[in-house]
């Protein structure tokens, strides 16, 4: 099995928003801003091949489906549908993904789901011979948002998803359409129900297995928020967060598993370390992955 980091659009987001209560003072040594106080993300997915016997896809960032007015308004850099291109230079199409993993549905996860906006016409799935793998919380929460983030959904989303008939949620460990080469765990500290994936990999120590890939999503979304106490102002419960971070951590230290960061501009791929104050940090980090086995 081979693993590819695809980049999807870039964008740009309040640092103190993205920081929760760090002091600016802080978190610009980590994310220098611009004159607008936002700092640079990516919206990078993974991309493994074959994993159980398939071509997967984990999530597809942001997209392009936003209108001119909308991506200025969340800092969307480009306006070409990046994702595609990331695919095409990897050598797949939109056409070749079996599955499509989503750790949850708010738009700059799933938004590349969709086709790049066009004037007068409605949001168009992609992805046309791909499962999309949802957590049944998550779903929940698409279809019927809480005030307070309804603005990170996708209206239509929910309705293409499923009348695509291609749809399936997924409430424990395992899905049917990946099997055991995927293990899932929740956390509910940024969203119900985020769901967090891991590759299984090829180690086996006391009947565990070490040696995987987890897609981190927005429980850690870079580097900068391995520090256990560093959360977002988007996370919808701080401290429920820091605990699951912190439990979360020590387990994919123990099995040797690495972490798979989304929003981080200058990292792909890192092993968890711990230092002799018990800090977690990083170590190993790898700016993209290009057809990289697993075990490598």
């Amino acid at each position: 099995m081979k693993l590819w980091s695809i980049l999807g659009n870039s964008q740009k987001l309040d640092g103190g928003a993205m920081f929760g209560n760090a002091p600016r003072a802080v978190w610009e040594k980590w994310s220098p801003p611009d004159a607008h106080n936002r700092i640079a993300l990516a919206c990078r997915a993974l991309l493994a091949s074959p994993l159980n016997g398939k071509t997967v896809l984990f999530e597809t960032g942001i997209g392009a489906f936003f209108e001119p007015k909308l991506r200025e308004r969340y800092g969307v850099v480009e306006d070409r549908h990046v994702l595609l291109d990331s695919l095409a230079a990897a050598g797949f199409a939109h056409e070749d993904v079996d599955v499509v993993v989503l750790s949850h549905l708010h738009f700059d996860h799933a938004g590349g789901l969709l086709a790049p906006w066009r004037e007068g016409h409605p949001p168009e799935l992609l992805f046309p011979n791909a499962t999309f793998v949802v957590s049944a919380a998550c779903w929940d929460r698409a279809r019927d948002p809480h005030p307070r983030d309804r603005a990170s959904f996708i209206p239509e989303l929910p309705a293409l998803l499923e009348a695509s008939g291609r749809l399936e949620i997924v409430d424990g460990a395992h899905s049917a359409v990946l099997g055991d080469s995927v293990r899932f765990e929740f956390s509910d500290g940024h969203t119900p129900g985020l769901m967090l994936a891991e590759i299984v990999g090829p180690e086996r120590v006391g009947g565990e297995a070490h040696g995987g890939v987890v897609f981190c999503a927005d429980l850690i979304p870079g580097r900068p928020w391995v520090h256990v106490p560093i959360t977002m102002g988007y996370d919808r419960n701080a401290e429920l967060l820091i605990d699951e971070k912190r439990e979360f951590l020590e387990d994919k230290l123990a099995r040797n598993v690495h972490l798979f960061f989304t929003h981080d501009p200058g990292c792909a791929l890192a092993q968890v370390v711990r230092d002799d104050k018990g800090r977690f940090g990083t170590a190993h980090e790898t700016p993209a992955l290009l057809a990289r086995t697993l075990a490598a």
